[in-house]
């Protein structure tokens, strides 16, 4: 009688990531990973009528909030691009402030910058930064793959240098402009300062960018990394989502060794003026490891790259107030855009 073979082991099931955080913000981050995976079809396209009822627009409120006000700008009419201006009022009104053009996150798919999220954000950040923010409501994936946002924020640039499209109320001091965002976001704003370095620089009259700010930029490769492996399951952040994301996004035959994704082939080359960036990365995003190959790329190349870590932080930790960290990183921004503002920065 042959012997009974036993039955093999069921594979061992890898516990989440568990990042410190109240009840209340976990059961929202669920809801945020609910909107992304109810959303998004498996052919690459996106449900948009669902997702405009899920992440509705919250309108601008020209009535300051803590100081704050806001308003909708029309940068480019022949391709819709819109934007949203958060300014000081009344006490600053009068002063010419540093300007920080800010695109916000959602694997350049998801999200716009009348989230509520990025809205709220946008404030905070204007109003410990003591600037203006202009945030760029990009085209978005699946409907306008690369370079549509590189080029919308292109385009945001040209508007800033035109003092006849500054609104008549607002002193905008372009000769101060910071690049700025989080996730796809901050990718944005590395290429756009990319191209504004490369080549077109010396085709703006006013506009000068002093500084890169990218919150854990969302590059990517072919290659999974320790950090995905091991991260993977935390919030916000998984494998099968931002592998959707690159697919919905990158040109048609594309893989993630393209420039708009893998860090080494974004980065610049030595003789390109480039601005100093500041780095943020967070101990629990499965992003952090190819985050800080992009840091060392454009170290290798000789730029100058200030890494701040948060070994707490969650992909997108700023957009909640309740992080701890997420002042610090406020703070850390308005200590960068005063410091670069007052050494000079890059761009000359």
């Amino acid at each position: 009688m042959a012997e009974e073979e036993e039955a093999p082991n069921p594979p061992e099931r890898k516990p989440k990531p568990k990042p410190p955080m109240s009840r209340v913000t976990r059961l929202a981050l669920r809801a945020v990973d609910y909107v992304a995976d109810a959303t998004r079809r498996d052919d690459g396209t996106l449900n948009r009528r669902l997702l405009s009822l899920l992440d509705p627009r919250v309108p601008a409120f020209s009535t300051p909030c803590r100081g704050i006000a806001c308003r909708d700008l029309v940068l480019d009419p022949a391709h819709g691009l819109g934007a949203r201006l958060f300014f000081h009022r009344p006490t600053l009104a009068a002063e010419a402030l540093p300007v920080i053009v800010f695109f916000h996150g959602g694997g350049f798919a998801f999200l716009s910058a009348c989230s509520l999220p990025y809205d709220a954000a946008c404030r905070r950040i204007a109003r410990y930064a003591s600037a203006s923010v202009l945030s760029v409501d990009y085209r978005r994936a699946p409907e306008h793959k690369f370079p549509a946002p590189y080029d919308d924020g292109f385009s945001a640039l040209r508007f800033l240098d035109d003092p006849e499209n500054h609104p008549s109320d607002v002193q905008l001091d372009v000769s101060r402009v910071f690049l700025a965002g989080d996730s796809a976001g901050g990718n944005i704003a590395h290429h756009v300062a990319r191209r504004y370095a490369a080549a077109e620089s010396s085709t703006f009259s006013n506009v000068r960018i002093k500084g890169l700010i990218a919150i854990q930029p969302f590059f990517g490769g072919e290659e999974r990394t320790g950090s995905e492996l091991r991260l993977d399951g935390a919030p916000i952040v998984s494998v099968g989502r931002t592998d959707w994301m690159w697919r919905a996004f990158l040109p048609p035959g594309a893989d993630r060794s393209h420039e708009a994704a893998c860090p080494d082939a974004a980065a610049v080359e030595e003789e390109e003026e480039f601005p100093p960036v500041l780095l943020v990365v967070g101990g629990y995003d499965p992003l952090q490891d190819w985050q800080r190959r992009y840091g060392e790329a454009l170290r290798g190349k000789g730029k100058e790259v200030e890494v701040l870590e948060y070994p707490e932080g969650i992909h997108a930790f700023f957009l909640f107030p309740e992080f701890s960290h997420a002042r610090d990183l406020m703070l850390r921004i308005a200590e960068f855009v005063a410091g670069s503002s007052s050494r000079g920065g890059g761009g000359e």
